[in-house]
């Protein structure tokens, strides 16, 4: 409990390091200030509100203080936090509006197809249950017995309809993933035709048995057995439309994310644009890296950097062509060798990176060594005072706090990464005994966007861009795009190409050969 004690005074807000003098704070303070006030997202037009609980473990404005820091930042500065904040743009507030907005309009469209389809299920399931009743409610002295072959059918049409139920249960209701702008043209075509058949049903049998009271009860349930078969034959075709028909892989499209290029092929069958969008966009979850807008933004200042020129300015209005010729050709010269400067400053990346993995590395590795010698120390005691997950979580962490602070910040990835995610997935390693390799997977290469929490996205409302009727399916040569606030994906559709397999046979008998050894030899 005194290590844990340890941890709320050691590491309080991002990190709070003691021992300090007050004139080391103030430097620090003065360090951070500069970046601060050059960033376009703190100018007067941003709204300040209350950060959630879980908040990154470094702000936005330690990335773009990285590349003044030294490697030894962190033992010479002293940050002592108190409230945090949190600045919020003004397109973040549009799109939280947006999102508000549209989620109203989605959920009254998903709620009353849902409706649509559970009264139109329902008509189903007692409709032939009416059919035998009605006669039985209205005219049941004027009907003919009913013997054992009429009973019988009772049970048939009883466990259809259970079959009836389950399959249309499995099939029908669940849980959408997604919200579609059109909708889904089979599954709309089936509701129609089981509309229009039921009613069919409806007519003949109010023409026929209700108007004429017809006394042959047996015939009336066969006429009931009839429409229940016909429904089990509607339900294996709407598993063949909805389900089997895009097994079969038939075309192969490629996912580019427009941001950093980074993209996937996958294989899809004859699928509709909308529904196809829904397959890529579910893939993209799972299989793209986080999108991570920091990467992009260093790299725009890096170019821009480069690609600055000299500029020339004749203030006292003299002939000064020949200087300025000369400025000029410095400004070419500079413009040529900034290839070699973009080099060095990417490999000076590279190389800073690879020393704080390896100290990264080190300090963990020396932090679940320490938990194991906690762990036998702990046997040792009685039950009633044995440490949890939780409690040597946080006496462990603040020994590889500063160099996973330090990393996460190189790699720009602490945007991604709050304290209490990083103490939570700590103690589920501790809990299922995992090395520190395994630990250190989440934060040394980054994972799919699934893996992050979902304020981290970046990617939540998707819009569909085609020339071609969302509703209509796939061909060869189709492009769409996929939108969002911050990036989008643009889909390239290809037709898998007909493959012509030929066949050719070889005759077993011409591998085989005779050796012929003359027995005669010369002398």
């Amino acid at each position: 409990m005194s290590a844990a004690m340890d941890t709320e005074s050691t590491y309080s807000g991002y990190s709070h390091y003691s021992g300090h003098s007050k004139k080391a704070h103030r430097q620090g303070r003065d360090r951070h200030k500069s970046p601060r006030s050059k960033d376009g997202s703190r100018s007067e037009k941003s709204v300040t509100i209350q950060t959630p609980p879980a908040e990154p473990l470094l702000g936005n404005d330690a990335s773009r203080a990285e590349e003044g820091q030294d490697d030894n930042w962190g033992e010479t500065t002293t940050a002592i936090t108190g409230t945090s904040e949190h600045s919020i743009s003004q397109e973040d507030i549009a799109r939280i509006s947006k999102d508000l907005e549209d989620s109203v309009g989605l959920d009254c469209k998903r709620y009353l197809g849902l409706t649509v389809a559970a009264v139109l299920g329902l008509l189903v399931f007692l409709t032939p249950i009416a059919f035998i009743l009605l006669p039985q409610i209205l005219w049941r002295d004027d009907l003919e017995p009913c013997g054992t072959v009429c009973e019988g059918l009772f049970i048939s049409v009883a466990f259809k309809l259970l079959i009836l139920l389950i399959g249309t249960w499995a099939l029908f209701f669940r849980q959408p993933k997604a919200d579609i702008p059109r909708v889904f043209v089979f599954r709309a075509l089936l509701l129609v035709l089981i509309f229009l058949f039921v009613f069919s049903y409806w007519l003949f049998y109010g023409v026929r048995i209700l108007d004429s009271k017809d006394t042959n009860y047996q015939g009336i349930v066969q006429y009931a057995v009839s429409l229940v078969d016909a429904l089990l034959f509607i339900h294996y075709l709407a598993i063949v439309l909805l389900e089997l028909r895009q097994l079969q892989p038939m075309f192969t499209v490629k996912v580019v994310r427009s941001t950093d290029g980074e993209s996937r092929y996958y294989s899809l069958g004859h699928l509709s644009i909308q529904r196809a969008a829904l397959v890529v966009l579910e893939n993209y979850y799972k299989d793209f890296t986080v999108y991570n807008p920091a990467l992009l933004t260093a790299s725009k200042s890096r170019a821009a950097k480069h690609m600055a020129g000299l500029k020339v300015y004749n203030v006292d209005g003299n002939n000064a062509s020949g200087q300025s010729r000369a400025m000029i050709a410095a400004a070419a010269r500079r413009r040529d060798s900034s290839h070699n400067e973009l080099y060095y400053e990417e490999a000076d990346h590279e190389r800073r990176v690879k020393k704080r993995r390896a100290r990264l590395m080190v300090a963990v590795e020396e932090a679940f060594t320490h938990i194991k010698r906690l762990q036998a120390e702990e046997q040792q005691k009685a039950p009633g005072e044995m440490m949890d997950p939780r409690e040597a979580a946080q006496a462990i962490f603040p020994s590889m706090a500063r160099a996973l602070q330090k990393y996460l910040r190189t790699t720009r990835q602490q945007q991604y990464h709050s304290m209490e995610s990083i103490l939570q997935h700590l103690s589920f390693c501790i809990t299922n005994n995992m090395t520190p390799k395994a630990f250190l997977e989440r934060y040394l290469n980054p994972g799919p966007t699934l893996q992050y929490d979902r304020d981290r996205w970046f990617s939540k409302q998707w819009t569909l861009v085609s020339e071609e009727a969302v509703t209509s399916g796939l061909q060869d040569g189709i492009v769409f795009v996929l939108k969002c606030l911050d990036f989008s994906l643009v889909v390239n559709v290809k037709k898998i190409p007909f493959i012509k397999l030929s066949e050719e046979f070889i005759d077993p008998k011409s591998h085989k050969f005779v050796l012929r050894l003359q027995s005669e030899t010369s002398v």
